[in-house]
């Protein structure tokens, strides 16, 4: 059966017509980024990619070619016993590779011979790319936004899942970067997706949400962690309507050890942490503070963090970023508890809908 091909632009809306997604590029390139949703069938892994490339440039191309080929054939045929005997005639996957060339090629077109309805995307995950960039201020545009705000701590993370668990939309950018969107805000062991795959998954959930229905978004600033929200998408937030949400200095403190424990639990890292802040607080109070932790007193430290550091450098960047929050929705939480975490989304969702 013949092999057909897609252009990006149209494979970008189309992608629920097909059973199985397939990413014919190495490991490593996969996991850089993808089109969501697609399974990783690398027609040369990591390493095979590096021998063959060596290949071209030290041997010949005819012979580059040759190895690659028998490479390719034995990965495909192993992608095939795995995943593809059991398939139904009717299977129909999206294949693509780099730049739609020899990878996906040569796996389509045993696919195609095999019986199957096979379609490539046109000029493989670059035209990809190019398209989903262009899609997103498009999805970013379409929808309308309310921006929570309020100071470390206030809850607003919290908030963001109480409105999701009562059906909300929302939109957590700190859990698609795997960051807290702070100095401190790195969470250990955790790797935060490349630029690419951020966008992706920023996307994804653009394109599920219905435009009749606000979508929930905290207030970000350009960048969360190493990664940057994308351009139309943080305009449209910064012009959208703002909810104010407070919570008292004591419960913010405790919200913020639940939180981070892991600073609670290795007071050492928390020391190092701190030590970012320097520059900006002074040798003498960034010392002050890990002097303070190591007595015991992270607690204090907390607040002092909260009172003389973050709450002014946020009370001045939400005024002069978010254009609508001077008239801000109040919020007013009793206390960080579920409960009053789940009535503030009920009656959130009441007065926005």
């Amino acid at each position: 059966m013949p092999v057909h091909t897609l252009p990006a632009t149209d494979a970008i809306h189309r992608l629920g017509d097909f059973d199985t997604l397939i990413d014919a590029r190495t490991e490593d390139e996969h996991a850089l980024d993808h089109v969501p949703g697609a399974i990783n069938w690398p027609t040369l892994n990591n390493a095979e990619r590096i021998t063959i490339g060596t290949m071209y440039k030290q041997v010949n191309a005819f012979e580059a070619k040759k190895r690659g080929a028998a490479l390719s054939a034995r990965n495909i045929a192993a992608h095939i016993e795995r995943e593809v005997i059991d398939k139904p005639r009717d299977w129909k996957p999206l294949v693509y590779c780099w730049r739609g060339g020899n990878r996906s090629g040569a796996l389509a077109t045993i696919l195609g011979a095999i019986g199957f309805h096979v379609t490539l995307i046109e000029g493989g995950y670059k035209a990809w790319r190019a398209a989903l960039v262009d899609d997103l201020t498009t999805q970013a545009q379409r929808l309308t936004y309310r921006v929570v705000c309020g100071p470390t701590g206030s809850g607003k993370t919290r908030l963001l899942q109480a409105l999701r668990a009562e059906g909300a939309q929302v939109l957590d950018l700190e859990a698609l970067a795997n960051h807290r969107s702070s100095v401190l805000g790195h969470i250990p062991g955790v790797e935060q997706p490349s630029q690419k795959r951020f966008d992706s998954l920023i996307w994804d959930a653009l394109r599920g949400f219905d435009a009749a229905q606000p979508v929930f978004v905290e207030s970000e600033s350009k960048k969360v962690g190493n990664v940057r929200v994308p351009d139309a998408l943080i305009e449209a937030m910064r012009e959208s309507p703002c909810i104010d949400l407070v919570l008292s200095d004591e419960e913010r403190v405790a919200l913020l050890l639940e939180d981070y424990d892991f600073f609670v639990k290795d007071s050492e890292h928390f020391c190092q942490r701190l030590e970012a802040l320097t520059e900006l607080r002074g040798k003498a109070v960034v010392e002050g503070w890990t002097d303070m932790v190591r007595s015991d007193q992270t607690p204090q430290v907390v607040l002092e963090l909260l009172t003389q550091h973050y709450d002014p450098m946020y009370a001045a960047s939400i005024r002069r970023n978010f254009k609508q929050y001077s008239v801000a929705q109040k919020c007013v939480l009793s206390d960080r508890s579920g409960k009053a975490l789940s009535n503030a989304a009920a009656s959130l969702i009441t007065s926005t809908s």
